[in-house]
């Protein structure tokens, strides 16, 4: 499973705000924010500073995505 934060994007499109909106309005840092764009793990403490400043549930701008696993190559025909 991986994190995705693509619903916290959304949100901010539709609130018509940027990250540097996000950044100051929450108290996170840009260092945080950056984490965030990669889809890395972050404390939920910064989660929940997100949450609050946006009025929303952490499931608005956080899902699970299973993650794909890579095809491993086909057994060989030459038995």
């Amino acid at each position: 499973m991986a994190i995705s934060y693509n619903k916290l994007w959304k949100l901010l499109i539709d609130k018509n705000m940027k990250k540097k909106d996000l950044q100051r309005l929450s108290g996170v840092s840009s260092a945080t924010i950056s984490k965030l764009g990669r889809n890395e793990n972050v404390n939920t403490e910064i989660l929940q500073k997100i949450c609050t400043a946006l009025d929303c549930d952490i499931c608005d701008i956080m899902e699970m995505k299973t993650e794909e696993k890579r095809d491993q190559a086909a057994p060989s025909d030459k038995l």
